[in-house]
């Protein structure tokens, strides 16, 4: 079984490398490509850490698990013919189709979240409508073959629910217990709907801001 995991210069890294490391662990059936529209280096939004793309998009086809994830650099990539062609295709033979964070918006961008449920990071959550989606503040959200989830490390538990349709929930719950996979937040403010109405509003405007910033 084939994941593909997309790459691009300014994503969010967890994104990318939490679903990894539960779909990396065995008894797991699967190989992991990571897929960028060229092959080589991509630069992560913090600017500090750099991931490797193995193949180039025509290099990984048919993939059978899709996996999307987001980040600021991924704005740059929702109008873009080559790579919105490649999701539609992979996804017309994939067995699941997956996003986590704003990699919802690039699924929304190919056509493929029309008239489905699906959620994203809360910064970006009303995007979803713009596409046909119908946005939904859950952590997972899984219709049919597609499986969305909210922001960065939710990627984690998209990636065990993931599992546990490949291999069965044992399979799933062993992952979760070997990579230690315990949240106890030191804070209760992980959602816009736990945390102060200000510090909503804060962490808005700086991402807006950084939004700005990396735009060309």
């Amino acid at each position: 079984m084939q994941v593909a995991i997309l790459l691009f210069d300014g994503i969010t890294a967890l994104d990318a490398v939490g679903p990894y490391e539960v779909l990396s662990k065995r008894p797991l059936p699967t190989e992991i490509v990571f897929v960028g529209k060229e092959a080589g280096p991509k630069k992560a939004d913090s600017g500090a850490l750099t991931l490797m793309a193995d193949a180039s998009l025509s290099d990984v086809p048919k993939p059978d698990i899709l996996l999307l994830p987001g980040g600021p650099g991924n704005r740059g990539l929702l109008a873009d013919r080559e790579l919105l062609d490649w999701i539609r295709q992979a996804h017309e033979t994939s067995t699941w189709t997956t996003s986590v964070c704003t990699g919802a918006l690039l699924l929304g961008a190919a056509g493929i979240l029309n008239g489905l449920e699906a959620t994203t990071h809360w910064l970006s959550l009303d995007q979803l409508s713009t596409y046909g989606a119908r946005p939904v503040q859950r952590r997972v959200v899984e219709l049919g073959k597609v499986i969305t989830c909210a922001g960065v490390s939710a990627g984690i538990d998209m990636a065990l629910v993931l599992a546990a349709r490949i291999a069965g929930d044992e399979v799933a719950q062993r992952i979760q217990l070997a990579i230690e996979y315990d949240p106890q937040p030191p804070f209760d403010t992980g959602s816009p709907l736990k945390a102060p109405a200000e510090m909503v509003d804060r962490v808005r405007q700086r991402a807006a801001a950084a939004l700005r910033s990396s735009a060309p």
